[in-house]
């Protein structure tokens, strides 16, 4: 089985209940899409946002407790997100890592509690500016995903996207060779990690715009994107389903 290949959006803390319009203009001019679409809004659209896109267009969470319930004022758990609607889930990206100094460890447990609840986890992966500049991009990656993904993580649950910390809304992306590198080794550890290795879906994310995506896509192990300000409007993250069609 090779990979699903899979256009992810992230919403991020944009979107009010309006900008659902942009999920159904997605399901209309893709309905025939040859990959997996997904948006992953905030918590409050989750829901809405399940009702739209007929059922074309994938609705995930941007974040869940490791807990399934309890005393967590503010958090919401995988299984809330499944009642929801919601198919997927994103852990670890770089901005919750940093901004709520998430650890692999932590990470690991709140993709095993997605997998509990039957989400699929995107887990991220990535390296600071510092650390590329180091020449510590392949450790660092190799030690989140050692640390990040949990006994029992297959490819059919489990999905993997590099996101380079400092090209995340910068507008600079790393070379081919760079995005290759990674995409390489993500691909050799995940055999001993989830198994399987080759039918992992691995998402290329930092900076994907309609310009630049063909390129990317066309890169060995790169499977999909997951998208960050672009996938807010339907026409620019059109752009970017059409060329991960074409790949």
């Amino acid at each position: 089985m090779a990979p699903r290949k899979l256009a992810a959006g992230n919403w991020k803390m944009n979107g009010i209940l309006a900008s659902l319009d942009e999920i159904d203009a997605l399901a209309l001019a893709h309905e025939n899409a040859g990959c997996d679409i997904l948006i992953c809004p905030p918590a409050l659209l989750v829901q809405p946002a399940a009702w739209h896109g007929k059922q074309i267009v994938a609705i995930g969470g941007q974040d869940c407790h490791a807990n399934a319930s309890g005393a967590h004022t503010g958090d919401i758990s995988a299984a809330q997100l499944k009642d929801a609607g919601a198919e997927y889930v994103i852990l670890g990206h770089s901005e919750r890592r940093a901004d709520h100094n998430e650890t692999d460890a932590q990470i690991a447990a709140k993709a095993a509690a997605a997998h509990a609840a039957d989400l699929i986890a995107i887990i991220c992966v990535g390296e600071t500016e510092a650390q590329r500049d180091a020449g510590e991009t392949l450790d660092i990656i190799a030690r989140q995903l050692a640390g990040s993904i949990p006994a029992g993580s297959t490819a059919a649950n489990t999905v993997i996207a590099y996101e380079p910390v400092w090209a995340i809304g910068t507008g600079r992306t790393p070379t081919n060779d760079q995005i290759a590198e990674v995409h390489a080794l993500m691909r050799d550890r995940l055999e001993s990690l989830v198994g399987s290795a080759g039918d992992v879906t691995l998402l290329y994310g930092g900076s994907v715009k309609p310009g630049n995506a063909a390129e990317i896509f066309a890169l060995p192990n790169v499977n999909g994107a997951l998208v960050g300000g672009a996938s807010l409007t339907a026409s620019d993250f059109g752009a970017i389903i059409t060329a991960l069609d074409a790949a």
